[in-house]
């Protein structure tokens, strides 16, 4: 096939650009602060990486997004003016520093996220079914032809956020729904998580308890909860992860957001009770420093296993 003349080029170019203008008008791109926001469409494109990756390096986030040391550097120190990320020393490297997203960091980036995708629904809503698969699959094409290069999966395939209507009813359901098939439990269970998740919304204390909602490509994966039992000792409770998003070290991840944010507050010790049938969570708890302090045989909730007990002092 033979390359395109000068004349051809040149309006091609001229179509690449009038589409770039007319798609930044669309996302909002000119406007001072994205989505409503006091922040740039770079500045969301961070908290986005940063979101999505487990602790990475400035030089990695800026690896991943192509942007100047210099015009990171600047973007990272505003944020952390602003409360939104922290960062401790790399026991790898000590010439850097680990990110991570404050609790207002990603509370921040859950608002400005739901934003975006009620920005891009209503951008949708305009067009017709058969139209919105059109421009989804233009789009998907541009994506293809500008980068046919193999693409790693990313380092984190997953996002942790907090709660949003409806999460807590999701956690109930998968509760139920997971543990009748893997282990055997009756109703009884589903009810008791219904109880935690009630007591836990109607006497939730934000200055000392936290739920984290893990979520991949708009659905929900796993969960987690850490609640105050006293001033000193909080319990781990509602560990889940989906069995499409095992393997991908999200049990782990939970179960450290816990602990960082039980250090932070200040407890001194986190209790969990969790089933002896449980293989997998009671591996995940052995590694993170638990010891198991009580068991006794129950069938509260169908076959006959072992209730436990699990402690780690801070």
């Amino acid at each position: 096939m033979s390359a395109a003349g000068p004349a051809d080029l040149d309006r091609q170019i001229e179509d690449v650009r009038r589409f770039n203008r007319f798609y930044t008008r669309q996302i909002g791109g000119l406007d001072e602060g994205l989505l409503a926001s006091p922040y740039s469409l770079t500045e969301v494109r961070v908290l986005y990486e940063l979101a999505h990756r487990d602790r990475p390096t400035a030089s990695e986030v800026g690896r991943a997004l192509g942007l100047d040391g210099g015009y990171l550097s600047r973007i990272l120190r505003g944020f952390q003016q602003r409360g939104l990320i922290g960062s401790t020393p790399s026991t790898a490297d000590g010439r850097q520093n680990l990110l991570g997203l404050t609790d207002q960091g990603r509370e921040t980036f859950a608002m400005l996220d739901a934003r975006a995708r009620d920005s891009v629904g209503a951008m949708l809503g305009r067009l017709p079914a058969p139209d919105q698969r059109r421009l989804t699959a233009a789009m998907k094409a541009v994506e293809t032809l500008l980068d046919a290069r193999p693409r790693p999966a990313p380092q984190e395939p997953y996002l942790l956020r907090p709660p949003q209507p409806g999460d807590m009813g999701w956690i109930v359901h998968r509760h139920g729904v997971l543990y009748a098939q893997e282990y055997g439990f009756d109703e009884r269970f589903e009810a008791l998580v219904a109880d935690i998740v009630a007591k836990l919304v109607r006497d939730f204390d934000p200055a000392r308890e936290r739920c984290w909602i893990a979520e991949r490509d708009g659905e929900v994966i796993g969960s987690i909860c850490l609640v105050k039992e006293t001033e000193e000792v909080a319990k781990l409770r509602l560990l889940l992860v989906e069995p499409k998003a095992r393997g991908l070290g999200l049990g782990r991840r939970l179960v450290a957001e816990c602990l960082r944010f039980a250090r932070r507050i200040g407890y001194q010790k986190i209790t969990l009770m969790t089933d002896g049938e449980l293989h997998a969570a009671r591996h995940l708890y052995e590694d993170a420093g638990f010891r198991l302090t009580h068991e006794e045989q129950h069938h509260s909730w169908g076959p006959k296993s072992l209730l436990q007990t699990w402690e780690l002092d801070l």
